[in-house]
């Protein structure tokens, strides 16, 4: 549940909300893409109140990655497809192969995604989340189900991502040094209220810990 919470998403930063288990981060991040329906108040995309927005407008807009990569059966470019089909695009080969040069998944389009490691699929998830050409890009703890070595990839990935596309950027994270290390600013949520807003060096200290 989320209660009482007023932000102003600036365009092009991103925005890292953290805070312990329970406190309402993926409530949050549900309610910007209308997953979930606001009970009071609204979200506004570009200025506009999102329930004036057509559902498949607003998916187009607000893109998202969940952290488990949910990839449909088939492959990688059945995948990058699905989205723009669903409104009546067809993605020819040219864009598909750049978006995965973005996700450095190059030359690999037509690989069964069963055959694909867990950093391999998320960078599948990215790229089909920006095939829609989002202006808005959710993470809900992207790198919470890898190891090390592909979490440190993804991350690199995201900002390059991120910054490349000048995209806006909303990332749920449960480890404050991740936070620190992409965010612009940093929200922390408890017991679904807004505790904290600011700059990660007034949020967060060297250790990764809150201030």
């Amino acid at each position: 549940m989320v209660d009482d919470v007023t932000i102003h998403v600036r365009t092009g930063e991103v925005l890292a909300v953290v805070g312990p288990s329970g406190a309402g981060k993926s409530s949050f991040l549900r309610l910007l893409n209308r997953l979930d329906e606001p009970t009071g108040g609204t979200v506004r995309v570009e200025g506009i109140d999102y329930r004036q927005i057509p559902p498949r407008d607003l998916r187009r807009r607000v893109g998202m990655v969940t952290q488990t990569s949910y990839l449909f059966p088939g492959t990688i470019e059945d995948n990058l497809r699905f989205g723009p089909v669903e409104r009546g695009i067809e993605l020819p080969a040219k864009r598909i192969e750049g978006l995965l040069i973005q996700v450095g998944l190059a030359g690999r389009a037509r690989e069964d995604v069963g055959h694909l490691s867990g950093g391999e699929a998320q960078r599948v998830s990215l790229a089909r989340a920006l095939a829609t050409e989002p202006k808005v890009l959710l993470l809900d703890e992207p790198t919470s189900s890898l190891d090390a070595d592909s979490k440190g990839e993804v991350e690199r990935l995201i900002l390059m991502v991120v910054r490349n596309n000048g995209l806006t950027c909303v990332m749920v994270s449960h480890d404050l040094s991740q936070a620190a290390r992409l965010a612009d600013r940093v929200m922390v949520l408890n017991n679904g209220r807004l505790e904290k807003i600011g700059a990660v060096s007034e949020v967060i200290d060297a250790e990764g810990a809150f201030r």
